[in-house]
């Protein structure tokens, strides 16, 4: 039963691990953008929206659903780079684990 106590060990550190990389998550920002850099998104790595920006220069009433698909796209894009960033910090943790492929952490 030596190696389940190191399993149990090594399962501690990670969870451990997991709980400090969550924190730096939410430190982590992200900048999407569309439209050319017309509308911006900054999220962080956990999906938290923390601002949006629109250039003045698109608030014209007969381009309301332009603006609203620029923004939608900002999103879709700052949520990719900090999907993108999640996965870095999750690899710098499990990155000496053998883990099966398409195991994605944290559970």
């Amino acid at each position: 039963m030596k190696n389940f106590g190191q399993l149990m060990k090594q399962a501690q550190e990670m969870q451990s691990k997991i709980q400090d990389m969550q924190s730096r998550l939410a430190d982590i920002e992200v900048t999407g953008q569309s439209g050319a850099g017309l509308v911006t998104v900054v999220m962080n790595a956990r999906n938290e929206v923390r601002g949006v920006t629109i250039d003045p220069s698109l608030f014209n009433a007969e381009d309301v659903s332009v603006v609203e698909d620029l923004i939608v796209a900002a999103f879709s894009d700052a949520k990719g780079k900090a999907e993108g960033k999640a996965a870095e910090e999750m690899q710098k943790i499990a990155g000496g684990l053998n883990l099966p492929p398409g195991l994605n952490l944290p559970f």
